[in-house]
């Protein structure tokens, strides 16, 4: 858990780098990358890889 927890706290972090270095454009993109390897991880390790798999 404090795995999971320290990775989060780096994802803030760029985020927050991000923002105040004005690099707006690059927020979205981060966060879609962030979004489609939460969904990778979390289908490889349930049951529900397969489903997730056949969306792309």
């Amino acid at each position: 858990m404090k795995n999971l927890l320290f990775k989060l706290s780096i994802a803030g972090d760029l985020i927050k780098y991000l923002w105040k270095q004005k690099l707006w454009w690059a927020i979205p993109t981060v966060a879609v990358m962030l979004l489609f390897g939460i969904i990778i991880v979390v289908g490889s390790s349930t049951g529900i890889g397969p489903f997730i798999y056949t969306l792309f």
